[in-house]
């Protein structure tokens, strides 16, 4: 076990009278090359601002790095997190000890596992339609595709053919490649938006991105007078989609190939999720078709048949 706090003499790298806890720009300096190092390991671009990220916050709760006993000190002391957030922060110090050449003793942290928040689809829609252009498109391509929020924000312009309106996603954390066909409403949101670099998403990482969406998130929860919003997180919309794909279908294996997932066992919250609500609520929009195309437009959109009734197909789609 090797402790940071013996590493030989560190104070010899650092300027007269410094010391790294403090010192901002060595620390600077550290975090950054240590994301340099990950980013040479393989890590996916959303790890690595993620890793940083936490680091700097540590910092700047007054955790010395070169100290591991002050940063388990610094973790144990936060009231609001839940054991799942020190945990992960936990696994970011690892990983920089680990790109060091160093190591800990790591706490343990077991998080508590509870079912996801399940918003309704006018919750969500009431999100997307109070955001700026480009983050009202992140978010409805999250609510069709239910694709993690570094796989949205790595898209490049390249994945992405308005003429089929087909979008092609590079996985993240081992998921299977997958391509979904979007909606014509998406496909103009996405067409709309300026082409200023190979990425869709012109945000300098997905940090900046949830700290806008966490800002607006709130300003519409208060106009609305609806605080179930606050609730509602990028992951949220991929557990709304899986919950709802499973209601419609009742079919396992389409959900899982959907969300991209490897293992089965991942996928099948989402069986308990969608008897769930089934339970909970009865409250339905209801549509009616008197033609194929229409019909068709409907269950692409969700909604599932019902009955026949008067020349009509009537066709329904929980709240």
């Amino acid at each position: 076990m090797i402790n940071l706090a013996a590493v030989e003499n560190p104070k010899q790298e650092r300027a007269a009278g410094a010391t790294l806890a403090t010192d901002t720009a060595i620390i600077k300096g550290k975090i950054i090359d240590f994301a340099w190092k990950l980013q040479r390991e393989g890590y996916s671009e959303t790890t690595i601002s993620y890793y940083t990220y936490i680091l700097f916050n540590l910092v700047k709760k007054g955790a010395d790095l070169y100290n591991p006993e002050n940063v388990k000190d610094i973790i144990a002391i936060q009231k609001t997190w839940s054991n799942a957030r020190k945990d992960i922060v936990a696994k970011a110090y690892t990983a920089y000890l680990k790109i060091q050449g160093l190591s800990w003793k790591k706490p343990e942290y077991k998080p508590t596992h509870r079912l996801p928040f399940i918003p309704t689809e006018k919750e969500l829609d009431d999100l997307i339609a109070e955001r700026s252009r480009q983050l009202t498109t992140f978010l409805q391509l999250l609510k069709e595709t239910a694709v993690r929020c570094g796989e949205a924000f790595n898209l490049k312009w390249t994945d992405i053919d308005l003429v089929s309106n087909v979008v092609r996603v590079t996985p993240e954390k081992g998921s299977e490649p997958r391509t979904f066909k979007i909606s014509n409403a998406l496909a103009t949101m996405l067409g709309s938006l300026p082409r200023q670099s190979a990425k869709v998403f012109t945000y300098k990482n997905v940090f900046y991105l949830r700290k806008g969406f966490i800002k607006q998130r709130k300003r519409t929860a208060h106009k609305l007078g609806k605080p179930r919003l606050l609730q509602i997180h990028f992951h949220t919309f991929r557990h709304w989609k899986a919950t709802m794909l499973y209601h419609q279908t009742k079919y396992i294996l389409y959900v899982m190939q959907f969300l991209g997932h490897k293992n089965i066992k991942n996928t099948l919250i989402y069986i308990r999720l969608a008897e769930m609500i089934s339970k909970s609520t009865d409250e339905y929009i209801c549509k009616a078709a008197d033609t194929l195309d229409d019909a068709k437009q409907l269950m692409e959109t969700g909604f599932e048949f019902v009955t026949d009734m008067n020349n009509y197909k009537l066709f329904r789609k929980r709240k």
